[in-house]
C-alpha cells in the first residue's frame, strides 16, 4: 500500500525558495503508470494543483507556477521534491504530496499535508 509523507520547514520569508520533500513507502516511485504530484491549498481556498513526476522521469508544470517551479526526484531515497523560488505570501498554504496510478484504473493516494506560512 502506498503512503506518503510530506516534509517542509513550516515558515519561509518572502523571496526565499521554498523546499519541500515527499517520501513514499509501500511503493517505487520509479514504478509504471504512476504519477507524483504536488498540490496545496491556500487558507479557505480550494485545491490547486503543481506540478508532477512520472515513474518515467517525465515532468508537468501548472502554466501559473512554471516559472517559479521545479519537481524533481531521488530514486535512491524514493523521494521526490519541490522547489518554489520567489515566494510571497499568497503561496502561504497546506502542501500536500499525491500519487495517481492509471492501471489498471485511476486511483489516487494522499499524503497528510504539511503547513507553509510565507511571512517576514
Amino acid at each position: 500500500q502506498v503512503q506518503l509523507q510530506e516534509s517542509g520547514p513550516g515558515l519561509v520569508k518572502p523571496s526565499q525558495t521554498l523546499s519541500l520533500t515527499c517520501t513514499v513507502s509501500g511503493g517505487s516511485i520509479t514504478a509504471h503508470a504512476y504519477f507524483w504530484n504536488w498540490i496545496r491549498q491556500p487558507p479557505g481556498k480550494g485545491l490547486e494543483w503543481i506540478a508532477y513526476i512520472a515513474s518515467t522521469g517525465t515532468t508537468y508544470y501548472s502554466p501559473s507556477l512554471k516559472s517559479r517551479t521545479s519537481i524533481s526526484r531521488d530514486t535512491s531515497k524514493n523521494q521526490f521534491t519541490l522547489q518554489l523560488s520567489s515566494v510571497t505570501p499568497e503561496d502561504t498554504a497546506d502542501y500536500y504530496c499525491a500519487a495517481r496510478v492509471t492501471i489498471p484504473s485511476m486511483s489516487d493516494y494522499w499524503g497528510r499535508g504539511t503547513r507553509i506560512t510565507v511571512s517576514s
